[in-house]
This record gives structure tokens, C-alpha cells and sequence, in this order.
């Protein structure tokens, strides 16, 4: 407001200043110009006409107005001014030089000039006006009048602009308060409510973190159940069936032996019979050693981490006769059992998949931790797959292998990622927070 107020008051300052120099020159035109018709044939003023310019301002109304005038030649000389002190002085005066042009210059009286002394003395600011006398009946500029008129009207009309802007700020300020305040009241009322969401919500957070303590309890206790159940098929596999299979073969070696020889070629079909059940019965053990090995670990609460993975991955080899390269850098020595467990059966079964569907190629067991966080990954350099594509068939990876891998991690409160597009490999990846 303070800026409008000083545009206003500069836009008011400027047109009054071409006002008045144009009321001046109409006043030149119409009284001073007869004065100096004499100017075309002499260099002076005769003292009559000196005395008239004197007399016209005195006696008019525009005193009142007009504090001072003066006459210039166009070498800038003083003809004719109220102080008489200045006559015949001669000022450098581009103003004086434009209004020769045939231009009316407009200006406020600059302080400190050596022409403006008499003019100072009136102690008030003044318009001071220059423009061209002309010959009648020609253009030709004869001389240069000089008017300083009253700034009075100016500054009222500037001090009721200031005062009327000054209400209107008053006023504005009045209803950016009451409307910030207003606003204020409405936020006071919004944080209050706020304040009380937050901290229902934070109950229910604390709930729901009770909850999510309770379901991971359940879970790690689901994990050690399901381990333990395993334990116990494996077990109950090797002293179950495993021996009573391995009672069959004694027995059917016994028979053999004491078969007597040699043998009639009619008992040959009997012979043949025999031995399909030895080798089915031998067939069947080795399937269930087989599965009571892959359900019964061995003992991991003695070794560590590292140990357990180089461990996983020889186990791997040893079974299939392929190659497994191991990148194990600084890991935790110490692992919670389930974590433990859940990590070996992850590298045994993702190298599982990577013997069974990309034929053991670039198999590779990395594992690092690094800023609390344990990351273990297997690769192989197989044909891949799309693991946004439903899968069927024999090639693809078992989604139930993956769903139960998926589980057994994310049960725990890891993270699980299968990382593979057509023909550029897989890569399976868990993540835990240590």
C-alpha cells in the first residue's frame, strides 16, 4: 500500500506538473508574448515593456499562483525577472535551450542552482515552467518565458490520497486479522481433533504391534512344529519302513543262498521273480533313506552360519555330481535355530530347482551382511521363466516349492524375491534383519 500510495502520489505530482506547464504557456501565449514582439528587431526589452510585465503581475489574480517570472533570450541571458538582480545574467541552461526548440519543459525547482536564489527564498516547493514566446503570425521563437507557480493544491490532493489510502490499509489489515484469527480458531479446533485421531490411532498401533508379536510367536512356534513333525516322519521313516525293508533283502538273500544248485530250468522264471524283488525292494529302500535324509537335518546348533551354507551346498554336489560356487563373505555368528533352518532348506531346495531345470548350469550360493541386514542368494544361469506367468508343466519351477519357500521365509519376518526372465537365468534371494 505504501508503493500505491507513492505511484499515486507520483502519477498526481507528474499530471499537475503538465498542468501547470500547460496552463503557463497558454498564460505566456496570452500576455507575455506582446512584450517581446520587440525582441525580432532588438536584443533588449525597452523599459516599458519591462514595466508592463511587472504591472500584469502584479495586478492579476495569478500573484497568488505565480511567486516569480522571468524573460530569456536564446543565448540564455536574462531579459526580464522579478529580480532585478539577474537582469543581463547569463546561465547555462539546457531547459532554456529545449524551449527554444518549441518545447515546454516542466520541472520542481532544483535547490542550489545560481539562477534559483530569489525563488529559495519562499521556502516552499515550486513548478517551474519554461516556454516558448513567439513572432505573431509566425513560428519563429523570440524568447523564453519562465513561470515558478505554488505546489499548495498538489500536496493537499497528495495528503487526502495518503489519507484515504491509509483508511483502506487500515480497513484491509482489520479483515486480514479477523480472518487469520478466524483461521487460527479453526486450527486450533482441527488439532485438537487431530491430537485425539492420533492418539486412538496410536492405541490401535499399539494393538496391532500386540497382534503382530503374537502372530510372528505363532508362526516361529508353526515353523519349530513343522520342523520337529519332519524330524519325526524322517525318523519314523528310517526305523519303520527302512528296516523292515532292509529285513526283506536279508531274507531274500538267505533264500538265494540256500537255494541248492545247480537249479532246474524249470525254477528259472522263479529265479527272475526273485530278483525283481530284490531289486524293487533295494529301489524302495534307497527311496525312503532318501526321503528320511531330507526330512531329518543334521545338527545345526553346532555350526555356524557360514558352515551351515558350505554345508548345504556339498550335501548338493555330493547328490548330484555338479558344480556350486560359493561367494560367503563376513557373516553373523550367531542365528536364531529357525532362521538357521530355514536358510539351509532355502539353498537346498532353490539348488534343487537349478539342478532340476537349468541342469546344474552357474550354480552359485552368494551370501553377505552388511548394514544389519543378511542377504543370501542362489543363481544359476539356466533357461529362466516368468514369474508373473502361471506355470505348467515339468520345466517350469514348482510353485508349490516356491509358495513353501515364500512361507517358510516370510514366517519368519524375511523378505523373498525370485528375480528371472526367459533366457537370462534366475535368481532367488532372502533377506533378514540381524
Amino acid at each position: 500500500m505504501a508503493f500505491v500510495g507513492h505511484l499515486v502520489g507520483t502519477r498526481i505530482e507528474h499530471a499537475a506538473a503538465a498542468s501547470a506547464g500547460e496552463a503557463a504557456a497558454l498564460y505566456m501565449e496570452a500576455f507575455l508574448e506582446p512584450y517581446v514582439q520587440e525582441l525580432a528587431t532588438d536584443n533588449e526589452l525597452s523599459p516599458a515593456s519591462v514595466h508592463g510585465i511587472d504591472r500584469l503581475h502584479n495586478s492579476t489574480s495569478l500573484s497568488k499562483h505565480i511567486v516569480s517570472v522571468k524573460i530569456w533570450s536564446a543565448d540564455a541571458r536574462i531579459l526580464y525577472s522579478n529580480d532585478k538582480s539577474q537582469l543581463n545574467q547569463t546561465f547555462p541552461h539546457e531547459e532554456v535551450a529545449r524551449a527554444m526548440r518549441g518545447e515546454i519543459v516542466t520541472r520542481l525547482t532544483p535547490l542550489g542552482d545560481d539562477e534559483n536564489h530569489f525563488e529559495e527564498d519562499f521556502d516552499q516547493p515550486l513548478y517551474e515552467t519554461y516556454a516558448p514566446l513567439r513572432q505573431f503570425d509566425t513560428d519563429r521563437v523570440l524568447a523564453v518565458g519562465e513561470f515558478y507557480e505554488q505546489k499548495h493544491e498538489i500536496e493537499t490532493l497528495q495528503q487526502e490520497v495518503w489519507a484515504v489510502i491509509s483508511a483502506a490499509t487500515l480497513a484491509m489489515l482489520l479483515l486480514l486479522f479477523y480472518i487469520v484469527r478466524r483461521g487460527d480458531l479453526i486450527i486450533d479446533r482441527q488439532q485438537v481433533a487431530l491430537r485425539k485421531q492420533m492418539q486412538e490411532q496410536e492405541q490401535l498401533h499399539r494393538q496391532n504391534a500386540s497382534l503382530q508379536q503374537k502372530i510372528t510367536a505363532a508362526n516361529h512356534e508353526f515353523a519349530r512344529i513343522g520342523e520337529l513333525t519332519q524330524r519325526r516322519l524322517g525318523a519314523d521313516l528310517h526305523d519303520g519302513p527302512a528296516q523292515l525293508l532292509t529285513l526283506i533283502l536279508l531274507r531274500l538273500d538267505e533264500l538265494s543262498e540256500w537255494r541248492p544248485q545247480p537249479q532246474p530250468a524249470a525254477e528259472l522264471d522263479g529265479d527272475d521273480a526273485l530278483e525283481t524283488i530284490r531289486g524293487a525292494a533295494k529301489d524302495a529302500l534307497r527311496q525312503v533313506r532318501n526321503l528320511s535324509s531330507g526330512l531329518a537335518l543334521p545338527e545345526l546348533n553346532d555350526l555356524s552360519l557360514t558352515d551351515e551354507l558350505i554345508l548345504a551346498a556339498h550335501r548338493h554336489q555330493q547328490r548330484t555330481q555338479s558344480q556350486v560356487l560359493l561367494d560367503i563373505a563376513d557373516l553373523p555368528e550367531q542365528m536364531p535355530p529357525l532362521h538357521k533352518i530355514a536358510l539351509y532348506r532355502f539353498v537346498e531346495e532353490s539348488l534343487n530347482n537349478a539342478f532340476r531345470h537349468a541342469d546344474g548350469q552357474g550354480q552359485r550360493v552368494s551370501a553377505r551382511c552388511s548394514n544389519g541386514l543378511l542377504t543370501v542368494e542362489v543363481c544359476d544361469s539356466g533357461p529362466g521363466f516368468d514369474p508373473d506367468t502361471p506355470i505348467n508343466g515339468t520345466r517350469g519351477r514348482s510353485p508349490l516349492g516356491l509358495a513353501g519357500m515364500r512361507y517358510r521365509i516370510e514366517s519368519l519376518g524375511g523378505s523373498f524375491k525370485v528375480d528371472s526372465s526367459p533366457g537370462k537365468g534366475t535368481r532367488v534371494s532372502v533377506q533378514f534383519e540381524v
